[in-house]
């Protein structure tokens, strides 16, 4: 299967300078979403967001696994995948 399926895995960098890891079909829909308050709880009180990175996933399964392993790296790690 290729990396088609319109999933992507992304990395936002919020505003006191942490990293949230989410998948979505629509990056530009949902940092929107995030910066609105209508996004993730953790990103509701630590706006604005701004994207830093993403990756395209081959299915929604894919990008959800994506997603988990992002989130079990550690900050310095995170941060060594956006630099790349």
């Amino acid at each position: 299967m290729s990396e088609n399926s319109g999933w992507r895995v992304y990395l936002v960098r919020c505003q006191d300078t942490t990293l949230y890891c989410g998948s979505t079909t629509d990056i530009k829909r949902r940092v929107e979403e995030h910066n609105s308050g209508n996004g993730a709880k953790y990103t509701k009180s630590r706006r604005p967001v701004e994207l830093v990175w993403s990756t395209p996933a081959k299915s929604r399964s894919d990008a959800f696994k994506k997603e988990s392993a992002i989130k079990k790296l550690s900050r310095k790690q995170k941060n060594l995948l956006v630099e790349s």
